[in-house]
């Protein structure tokens, strides 16, 4: 049964006020973060290759491997279209239970790509920003529970800002 457009978006709309209130009396704001394989730039194609094992997939760019190697359970979680460059949080998944992810930002260039140390809390809760200078990406606080770390990468190192409360 095909139902009009009109009830199909009322029907989304209200999906969305649900989720979007049980959010909010879980105190959680953190999105869901999309899982791309594949982020095609104006720099090249940033792309995971799969593996027959499942902790051995890598990453490449227009079909070579990135050096550093990132391998394992891996996903294109944001990408940022900056001034003259292009960068991606991609997020890294390697079968370990007691932190079962962490992150790095792959920035691609004209002449090439940077790719970041590994960071973050072990959690896929994140928040994640960008602006000329800097990427942020926040999430809970392994350490301090009820707090936010902050990592901020300005292209050359991974800086970790803690202590932030999260509001309540």
């Amino acid at each position: 049964m095909k139902f009009p457009f009109s009830l199909t978006c009322k029907a989304v709309l209200c999906l969305m006020l649900v989720a979007g209130q049980a959010g909010a009396a879980n105190q959680e704001p953190w999105p869901v973060a999309p899982k791309l394989t594949e982020l095609a730039t104006p720099y090249g194609t940033l792309a995971v290759s799969e593996s027959e094992y499942v902790y051995e997939s890598r990453l490449k760019v227009n079909g070579t491997a990135i050096d550093p190697p990132i391998t394992g359970l891996l996903s294109i979680s944001y990408a940022f279209q900056l001034p003259d460059r292009q960068a991606a949080l991609v997020a890294i998944n390697s079968g370990n239970d007691a932190c079962p992810v962490s992150y790095r930002w792959v920035v691609l260039k004209v002449d090439g790509y940077q790719v970041s140390p590994a960071f973050g809390s072990c959690s896929e809760h994140i928040q994640v920003s960008a602006d000329a200078r800097r990427l942020t990406l926040r999430t809970p606080s392994r350490e301090t529970p009820g707090e936010i770390d902050t990592y901020v990468f300005d292209g050359k190192e991974v800086r970790r800002v803690s202590g932030r409360t999260r509001k309540k």
